[in-house]
């Protein structure tokens, strides 16, 4: 059997901007649609081609809001996977926002093949909601809820926590509410600030602030222990799942499998005559449809990623996951061990401390570990060993 492979396709419009988000989002007054498609549909003959006879195991429609799409274009996209690859059920994920004109879109999306919806519901509380900057309220959240429940066999939605004045006791009572409506997955983000977006800006000026050390820890903490009290596990340190239902198409990134990327802004990671590279395509959406139109693609930058690079990218993505990196898909992938690559003394140093488990299955981090999964990783690559 082939290496799996997962596809991403970047619709990068949306209705508004939101004051968080610094994805490669715009906002048009008219979107020509069909230009659109047929300009997806040049890529992924590019990449198709690039990669022909392996294993799609995912297809995952992100933004942007890709509930926007015509539900044509995603049809057409889905009808041409076979032409490159091999096809048995892939999940096709689409992420959409819950107003009414984009709901209405569902019975046709899962007509065109999409299997599983991922919604932006982001808050339960109508002043968070406002705040965030989103166009919907809780009525319009959990009815798009109720819909996707009857159309589609897989949802998830999202909810963003640690805003400001947030207590433990408001966030259980929200959290709780949102169970209600989760059927096998749910993904919760700690908000934070992006340089570029409107809230960098606002939180410069001090005009809010956010839970910080003990209290955004407990914030985490909590909320793992209400999800695990209804059966739904923490796989990654945002995302939660009933066993078996975790997002394969995200998977692939947090195991470092190879990805094809399409649509402006795209990235992807690729085994290209057995060397890993890294693609990323044309950012603003006319300066990457223009390029396509002229030139079959909008790929900008394709680079070879060194070992050092690779392995990590490996960590990086790797030690989000519950289950950590396993120690022989590691060896597989690199042709060394993690003890032949990463300090010892460190390893062993994290491992005392609690933060980290190495066993002959895996390397991953513990519950406190993820607490400081970034000062981990940033004392783990210090010192990376490939010669």
């Amino acid at each position: 059997m082939s290496k799996p492979l997962g596809l991403y396709v970047h619709w990068p419009f949306c209705v508004s901007k939101c004051p968080y988000c610094d994805f490669n989002s715009h906002v048009r007054e008219a979107v020509d649609h069909n230009r659109w498609k047929e300009a997806l549909l040049k890529e992924l003959k590019y990449v198709g081609e690039q990669t022909r006879g392996r294993t799609l195991t995912s297809v995952f429609f992100g933004g942007g809001t890709p509930s926007l799409m015509d539900p044509n274009t995603v049809h057409a996209v889905i009808e041409s996977l076979p032409q490159y690859w091999q096809v048995d059920n892939p999940e096709i994920t689409l992420e959409a926002n819950p107003n009414s004109v984009e709901i209405e879109k569902f019975r046709d999306f899962r007509a065109a093949g999409v299997n599983r919806v991922s919604l932006g519901i982001q808050s339960l509380q109508e002043d968070a909601l406002k705040f965030l900057g989103r166009a919907h309220s809780v009525n319009e959240a959990t009815r798009a809820i109720e819909i996707a429940a009857q159309t589609f066999e897989r949802y998830s939605f999202d909810l963003i926590y640690a805003r400001p004045d947030q207590t433990v006791e408001t966030w259980e009572k929200e959290l709780t509410e949102a169970m209600s409506l989760v059927r096998d997955h749910i993904s919760l983000y700690q908000l934070t600030i992006e340089p570029g977006t409107a809230f960098h800006t606002a939180y410069a000026r001090k005009d809010f602030s956010l839970p910080q050390g003990e209290q955004a820890a407990r914030l985490f903490e909590r909320t793992n222990e209400i999800l695990q009290d209804k059966g739904i596990e923490r796989y990654e340190v945002s995302n939660h799942a009933r066993v078996g239902r975790e997002c394969q198409h995200n998977l692939v990134y947090w195991r470092y499998q190879d990805y094809a990327g399409i649509g402006p802004g795209a990235h992807g990671r690729l085994t290209l005559d057995g060397q890993k590279v890294a693609t990323q395509c044309y950012r603003a959406p006319e300066t990457w449809l223009e390029h396509v139109e002229a030139h079959g693609h909008g790929v900008q930058n394709q680079t070879e990623l060194s070992s050092q690079e690779q392995i990590i990218e490996t960590l990086m993505m790797g030690l989000r996951l519950k289950d950590g990196i396993n120690r022989p898909d590691f060896q597989d992938s690199h042709k060394r061990d993690f003890l032949e690559v990463l300090d010892n003394a460190k390893i062993s140093a994290l491992v005392k401390e609690g933060y980290v488990i190495l066993d002959d299955v895996a390397l991953k981090t513990t519950d406190e570990g993820l607490l400081r999964l970034n000062a981990l990783l940033s004392y783990l690559t210090e010192t990376i060993r490939t010669d």
